[in-house]
């Protein structure tokens, strides 16, 4: 356990912007589904309009730094290619 009162507020700290974010990563992780799941139904359009609302919250998270950009550019990247796959 922390011993000096800086410690112990860090480790306070620390709890916050876990559970925040888990969040982040929890609604990244919604919005994938999301375009993965209009992909399976098989609708190009309703899979691209759900795309274009998904690539914003990739962004946003990405800008957070709570995932890497790299990441991000990889999955707007495999999301877009199944998107146009679909015949």
């Amino acid at each position: 356990m922390a011993n000096t009162a800086q410690a112990r507020k860090r480790a306070r700290q620390a709890v916050k912007l876990n559970a925040h974010n888990s969040s982040q990563r929890s609604t990244l992780r919604t919005a994938v589904k999301a375009v993965r799941k209009a992909i399976e139904a098989g609708d190009k359009a309703a899979a691209a309009q759900v795309y274009q609302a998904s690539v914003s919250v990739i962004d946003r998270i990405a800008d957070k730094e709570i995932i890497h950009k790299n990441k991000a550019a990889r999955h707007k990247s495999r999301l877009s290619a199944a998107i146009k796959a679909l015949a």
